[in-house]
């Protein structure tokens, strides 16, 4: 599965993109269970944010929803931060 965050926004305007493919990591399904619960909780067209919030387009296999700042869900959110972090 090949899960792409794009964040947008913020006080800076600076955007943000990073990917991670779970094939092979040890974690595969977990993190595979994480994306499945964050794209059921986002929309499928981008929402109103606040005022230097980011926003975020999330990519999973092809399939595209968005969320923003302050309303993301803990999957989201912890999605998110796993793919910022460690993709590439």
């Amino acid at each position: 599965m090949r899960i792409q965050v794009r964040r947008m926004g913020g006080f800076a305007g600076i955007e943000r993109l990073a990917e991670v493919e779970t094939d092979g990591r040890a974690d595969a399904g977990e993190v595979q269970g994480l994306a499945e619960r964050a794209m059921a909780d986002g929309r499928e067209t981008p929402p109103v944010g606040v005022p230097d919030g980011f926003s975020y387009q999330i990519t999973v296999d092809g399939r595209t929803v968005y969320c923003s700042d302050p309303r993301l869900s803990e999957a989201q959110r912890d999605l998110i931060s796993l793919v910022l972090k460690e993709g590439s």
